[in-house]
């Protein structure tokens, strides 16, 4: 039968993946890591038992997280990633030539070292020049900074140590560390199985002060109901249309998800988000 990884989503319903071995097993100070070679999507990384990426589907993540505020913000010389260990989100930032900063807040220092033997393609920019590596707490890191044209918040669930990441205090550090012009962009859950967080988090990211509030989706195979969404913030209004092309062509040809028609369709929600997002006035 071989070795079978499951994750739970509700008590009822989960994910099982054939596995061919175990790669990397290791319980850091902040959490359990492990680092699994299955049969159906390549390597894949796991924290406290659920899913973050694997090999087969990570680009539509990253491409997802990045790419749609890089898009609509279209200058931006300094950027944060708060989370995101597996360098998913670097590589797709060091995409952009104009970036002159791009900083990964981390809080563990295992998983960057995890990803970096066992994950290559998704870690491969981690050493670019423009990137600085901090091993710290999230929340700590923005209370002396600078300011940030884009932040990314990378986050695992709001449970353990993410958990501080999805409070009204986390967004209003966000928001005095953005840049005139500044947006923020943070995973905000499965719209199937996660609606009464989305709307946690909408109302906190508006209290925090931020104007603008949208939220944009894509399929994700390996998450809770293979149906992901992205909270997009921001102290200003912001063109959230189709935008042109500010990548040098050569890296739209790298891209195997976001396209301008897809950040197009991606801010068009199904009526049921619709309706969730319309009970809080959004």
């Amino acid at each position: 039968m071989g070795l079978w990884f499951t994750e739970r989503h509700t008590p009822n319903v989960g994910i099982t993946i054939k596995c061919r071995r175990t790669l990397f097993s290791k319980k850091s100070r902040f959490q359990q890591i492990d680092c699994l070679e299955t049969q159906e999507f390549g390597r894949m990384l796991l924290l406290d038992g659920l899913v973050m990426t694997t090999e087969r589907d990570e680009f539509i993540y990253h491409e997802m997280l990045i790419h749609p505020a890089m898009h609509i913000h279209k200058c931006a010389k300094r950027a944060l990633v708060i989370g995101g260990g597996d360098g998913g989100a670097i590589r797709e930032l060091c995409r952009y030539p104009f970036l002159e900063e791009i900083v990964l807040c981390e809080i563990d220092r295992e998983v960057v070292e995890c990803s970096k033997k066992y994950l290559p393609q998704i870690s491969s920019r981690l050493s670019d020049k423009r990137v600085k590596l901090v091993f710290e707490d999230g929340a700590e890191f923005l209370k002396d900074s600078g300011k940030f044209d884009v932040i990314f918040v990378d986050s695992t669930d709001p449970i353990g140590a993410a958990k501080a990441l999805f409070s009204i205090e986390f967004y209003r550090l966000c928001q005095k560390r953005l840049a005139p012009g500044g947006i923020l962009v943070a995973q905000s859950e499965s719209p199937f199985y996660h609606l009464e967080i989305i709307k946690e988090m909408a109302r906190d990211v508006i209290s925090a002060g931020f104007d603008t509030v949208r939220f944009y989706t894509a399929p994700i195979p390996t998450y809770p109901g293979g149906y992901w969404s992205w909270l997009l913030a921001s102290k200003e209004e912001l063109v959230i249309k189709r935008p042109g092309n500010i990548l040098p062509d050569s890296e739209y040809s790298h891209l195997n998800y976001y396209n301008l028609e897809v950040h197009e369709a991606a801010f068009k929600l199904p009526c049921f988000f619709k309706r969730a997002l319309e009970e809080i006035g959004l």
